[in-house]
């Protein structure tokens, strides 16, 4: 499906996130990957990650457009061009992931979310346009909470709300370039950046509880999407947001069953 198709996943920290599933779902269809994330994690995925032989693991703080260039310089220098960006990023402070919206919601804090959050997506996109082949694409990863208000996500939900706007724009930017830009909306997974969510433990056993498809989401599903979306069966697929949640998103009122 990816077969020698180059795929930059960036943010990864570790096995249990979302973005190593993506990874293996799409080096099983014949992607070569390389890979960005912080500096703290390189090491960790120095290991974790020589399994797929990758082309590059690069140490990028995408609050500094300065390592995003430089990080685009290092993809040219090894690769050439690429076909793939996976955007696995997202971060908001942890007092502003418990409680009411606005018991702990300040300035920085609001400012930090969009800035990780979503705007990466925009600046790595602009910075690779230029470094992507034709027919390529571009995916990031939300959650139902920026469609709708879900305790504790508080403005991680704002943020995944302008993430999920970005993707439509960016479609609408990068078209014309033949780069799709996509978003995959996982149901909710027990990683380390969504651990900081007050009370997800809960979240996760309703979804598995109440789902039409009523089991837990995994991160290879979410994986095997991301994948499709990236690949040519999916061409004509651009600013979109694909829910993999086992269709918990359809569902209105719910009365469990005695």
């Amino acid at each position: 499906m990816l077969q020698g198709k180059k795929a930059l996943i960036v943010g990864m920290m570790g096995e249990k996130s979302i973005a190593y599933g993506v990874a293996k779902a799409m080096h099983c269809q014949g992607a070569e990957l390389g890979f960005s994330c912080m500096a703290r994690f390189k090491p960790r995925l120095d290991g974790l990650c020589a399994h797929f032989d990758p082309w590059l693991i690069h140490a990028t703080d995408l609050s500094d457009d300065q390592q995003i260039e430089d990080l685009a310089k290092a993809v040219v220098a090894r690769v050439g061009k690429i076909d793939i960006i996976v955007h696995s990023v997202a971060y908001a402070p942890k007092d502003h992931l418990e409680g009411d919206y606005l018991d702990n919601l300040t300035r920085e804090g609001f400012l930090q979310a969009h800035d990780i959050s979503s705007y990466t997506l925009a600046a790595l996109t602009k910075t690779f346009l230029k470094c992507i082949n034709p027919d390529g694409a571009i995916i990031t990863l939300s959650y139902m909470g920026a469609q709708r208000a879900m305790p504790n996500y508080n403005v991680m939900g704002v943020a995944k709300a302008s993430l999920e706007s970005q993707v439509r724009y960016l479609a609408l930017a990068c078209g014309k370039r033949a780069v799709r830009v996509n978003a995959v909306s996982a149901g909710p997974i027990r990683t380390a950046s969504a651990a900081g969510v007050k009370g997800l433990r809960g979240m996760i056993d309703q979804v598995a509880k109440v789902s039409p498809r009523p089991q837990a989401v995994t991160t290879d599903e979410v994986g095997q999407a991301c994948t499709f979306l990236c690949s040519d069966m999916a061409s004509a697929v651009t600013g979109t947001v694909l829910y993999v949640d086992n269709g918990y998103n359809i569902l209105g009122a719910y009365t469990p069953e005695d």
